[in-house]
């Protein structure tokens, strides 16, 4: 009776120390930064001098970049149907290049924004990493790579995240990109502060000194002082509105 009693207390304890599962880090992480009711909403905020408008609602999403020049004012709009750029209010002809370049552009500001969100898109292929330790603090160390069908022109770019342990937040991240000419960085979120429910962030991004280092060792390679600060990523007059 004994023996079973300390068979159970040891399966007991076995169990409580259990890792979540990828699955599960990635919706808590959601939770944290505002919850299921984010995917059906208006995001709106302003970057580099750009004002970006993100409209996600039961699966269909419209990306909207408005801007001004000497010339007038610029709409770049992306929806599920593809990509069109007005400039004011004539429909600008595009050939595929440039198609491509202004979609990837509009694109990457909202889904850097829209992280931790953007883990649920049907290409992503997330894995668990194991567990690391940043400056005393406990974070998943999470990989997400993408398939070809559905990932996009960049489908092959890579991500490494850092969730950490108690608030689910990613405080840090790094990325491979080979579009528009590729490379690799590294993000610390900076400022964090909660909009209407929406947990948002600004980032300083940095650029390893050296490039053969692969993503995957950017957390110790950024402790070591490895990263040079390339710019800032600070996100302006956000402001998010809850579809039905």
């Amino acid at each position: 009776m004994k023996y079973l009693l300390a068979i159970f207390i040891l399966l007991i304890l076995v169990s409580c120390d259990k890792e979540p599962s990828v699955d599960e880090i990635i919706d808590s992480s959601i939770e944290a930064y505002g919850g299921q009711k984010v995917f059906n909403s208006i995001i709106e905020f302003d970057f580099r001098e750009r004002h970006y408008l993100a409209r996600y609602h039961n699966y269909e999403f419209q990306l909207i970049r408005t801007f001004s020049d000497s010339t007038g004012l610029f709409i770049d709009e992306l929806t599920n149907d593809g990509f069109t750029r007005t400039h004011n209010d004539s429909l600008v002809v595009l050939d595929e290049e440039w198609t491509g370049k202004y979609s990837r552009s509009v694109n990457s500001v909202i889904y850097f924004f829209r992280i931790p969100f953007v883990f649920k898109d049907g290409a992503v292929k997330p894995e668990l990493l194991g567990s690391i330790i940043m400056k005393g603090e406990d974070y998943y160390k999470l990989r997400i790579n993408f398939s070809e069908e559905g990932g996009g022109d960049d489908f092959d770019d890579s991500f490494i995240y850092m969730i950490n342990k108690d608030t689910y937040y990613i405080d840090y991240f790094a990325y491979s990109y080979s579009t528009d000419g590729g490379g690799k960085r590294f993000r610390e979120a900076i400022n964090p502060r909660t909009v209407n429910g929406l947990y948002a962030v600004d980032y300083i991004n940095y650029e390893p000194m050296d490039m053969e280092v692969a993503i995957e060792d950017y957390d110790k390679y950024y402790l070591e002082g490895g990263m040079k600060e390339l710019s800032r990523i600070e996100n302006e007059n956000i402001s998010i509105e809850y579809l039905q």
